[in-house]
């Protein structure tokens, strides 16, 4: 299916002009912007706050989480994926609220035997409802070198892009009754866990856990965003016209929708809204939205 963006919609209204502003995160020390919250020593932060580790063994996987909390914003992150034969194992790679009707926005990586591709699974929540699946193989090996994986979420869009180039967009289609992530400040998370009764191949291939500890790597963390703390925002309207703060009314340009084009006609494996088996009474309808 393919995914234009239309004209982008002019922000008015003052609630959202005061989210306008923007916090730029520190690239150089991953130490200011993430807490390792679990795995009993296995992730690590490195070489003065330059480079963050996860590993995975069979005992336990390991996780991270940020200082800070977002509304909207554009969040880019370094990653190299566990090489060799990762069967098994997920890397998850998101933003999240809490509650029972959270919104997330989601990166996971599915791993596969040494020699086949990663699967590259991207999902959306919003108000607890996801089941919004788009996959994608890469059009590189993802453990050779670390790669830029990135979220902008504004109030018409969220897009997930890879190196810069547009890979998925899930618009704001409030105007058809289907929720969008608004209102609810999200943390990013990271996790390096095992999954092998899903992630490859539905199950079939399991965990060598001869090849443990599998490990990914983490960098160049950096975030445009708007930062809430105790309830309050960072944000304030004196920098709604900011030429820094482009992300907050981003849309794509005609470079970059073929660019989009291009990956989900040769790289997209599963859409959920073209599964008609999954839908036999018709497809959610932001998959209308065109």
């Amino acid at each position: 299916m393919k995914y234009l963006y239309s004209t982008c919609t002019t922000i008015t209204t003052l609630s959202i002009l005061a989210l306008a502003s923007f916090m730029a995160a520190s690239a150089g020390n991953l130490n200011q912007d993430f807490d390792i919250t679990w795995g009993d020593g296995r992730a690590k932060i490195l070489n003065n706050g330059e480079l963050l580790t996860l590993s995975l063994d069979k005992a336990s996987g390991s996780g991270f989480q940020s200082k800070n909390e977002y509304l909207y914003g554009k969040i880019d992150m370094q990653l190299k994926l566990v090489a060799g034969n990762s069967a098994g194992t997920v890397t998850a790679y998101y933003l999240s609220s809490k509650g029972s009707n959270w919104d997330e926005i989601d990166f996971e990586f599915l791993g596969n035997l040494s020699g086949d591709p990663y699967i590259l699974h991207t999902n959306v929540f919003s108000q607890g409802k996801g089941n919004r699946e788009q996959q994608f193989y890469l059009w590189f090996d993802p453990t050779a070198d670390f790669h830029t994986y990135s979220i902008l979420w504004n109030p018409q869009r969220i897009v997930f892009s890879v190196d810069g180039t547009p890979i998925r967009e899930f618009k704001n289609s409030e105007s058809i009754g289907v929720p969008f992530p608004k209102n609810q400040p999200m943390r990013i998370y990271s996790s390096l866990w095992n999954a092998d009764d899903w992630a490859t191949r539905g199950g079939l291939v399991k965990t060598d856990w001869a090849q443990a500890p599998f490990t990914a790597s983490y960098r160049n963390f950096n975030a445009n965003a708007c930062t809430l703390s105790s309830g309050a925002s960072s944000c304030g309207s004196n920098s709604a016209s900011s030429s820094s703060n482009a992300w907050l009314s981003e849309e794509l340009d005609s470079t970059n929708q073929g660019r989009l084009k291009w990956v989900q006609t040769n790289y997209m494996i599963y859409n959920y809204c073209t599964d008609a088996k999954r839908f036999p009474q018709g497809f959610p309808s932001e998959c209308n939205i065109a």
